[in-house]
């Protein structure tokens, strides 16, 4: 088995690689990966060694491709993209067990919104008293979004299906 590399032991793009010689030793050198991804070992190492600030999109998905990292997508959308950075949210990577037991949790404490938003929208127009009503509203649907983005992820890293 390969080294870890300490000074990117802390990047997505060398974890993510690492983990994913797990599965395919040619991945646990540099060397292997960059002839795979059919770019320059020197260019990986700049990528895995945070050099390149940004790292190409291509780049990104071949590598989330290979190493079966799709996390890394969404890594690059909250991290480097000007216009993900803004409009898309983190998600993390657990066991099946807490993702589905946290999406249960949101969807439990959404129970009541529904109500609350047809409540607000009734009178077609928000009021002072309802503006806060609807602001716990829209966190809960950004909570169960996130929860379900997490989930996906989980299922395509695992069960190999784009969904």
């Amino acid at each position: 088995m390969g080294y870890y590399p300490t000074k990117a032991a802390d990047n997505i793009y060398c974890k993510c690689r690492k983990e994913a010689a797990k599965f395919n030793d040619s991945l646990n050198s540099r060397e292997g990966a960059a002839e795979q991804l059919n770019i320059s070992v020197s260019t990986l190492s700049d990528y895995e060694l945070g050099i390149t600030k940004s790292v190409p999109v291509e780049a990104v998905v071949r590598m989330a491709d290979l190493y079966n990292a799709p996390e890394l997508r969404n890594y690059f959308c909250t991290h480097d993209c000007p216009i993900g950075r803004t409009d898309v949210a983190p998600v993390h990577m657990e066991e099946l067990d807490r993702l589905v037991i946290e999406l249960q949790g949101f969807l439990k404490s959404a129970g009541s919104d529904r109500e609350n938003l047809l409540d607000i929208a009734a009178d077609g127009r928000i009021d002072e008293t309802e503006g806060p009503r609807l602001e716990k509203i829209l966190n809960d649907l950004d909570a169960i979004s996130k929860g379900a983005k997490s989930l996906k992820l989980w299922v395509e890293k695992n069960l190999g299906g784009d969904t």
